[in-house]
């Protein structure tokens, strides 16, 4: 796991939004640490500034204190072009919105959306990675 602020620092936030980053749909997530599970939210359908004016919407409604993206790797670990696509997103929310940003290895979290048998598998994804990210935080 990739993080922008130390692990330390992370067990003090409290309210987490995370992203499945994907070209044409994000799929967004909820959780706080006093609810302890991750919750879908409506995905992020589109690219440019309509992909930014629903994130922002989000933001706002959900006030959280970081925010979370799940960054694809290859099974044996090396980065593709998804990957650089995904930490790129990341490094334009921290810009835009100045919240703390964790980047969680994302391998498999479609495949376990999935396999519960997700309706939006792309807000299911994101509930995979944060739920993933949540976990780290309490080892």
């Amino acid at each position: 796991m990739s993080l922008a602020v130390s692990q330390t620092a992370a067990t003090e936030l409290h309210s987490f939004l995370a992203f499945d980053f994907g070209q044409q749909r994000t799929g967004v997530a909820y959780a706080s640490r006093l609810l302890g599970q991750a919750k879908p939210q409506a995905t992020v359908n589109g690219s440019g500034q309509a992909r930014w004016a629903s994130i922002t919407k989000h933001i706002d409604e959900w006030q959280p204190d970081a925010l979370v993206v799940g960054v694809p790797y290859h099974p044996d670990g090396a980065a593709h072009e998804n990957t650089l696509h995904a930490q790129k997103f990341a490094r334009q929310l921290r810009g835009r919105y100045q919240l703390p940003v964790f980047e969680v290895d994302e391998r498999y979290s479609t495949t376990e959306a999935r396999s519960q048998g997700a309706v939006d598998v792309d807000a299911a994804s994101a509930c995979v990675i944060l739920d993933q990210f949540l976990r780290s935080l309490n080892p």
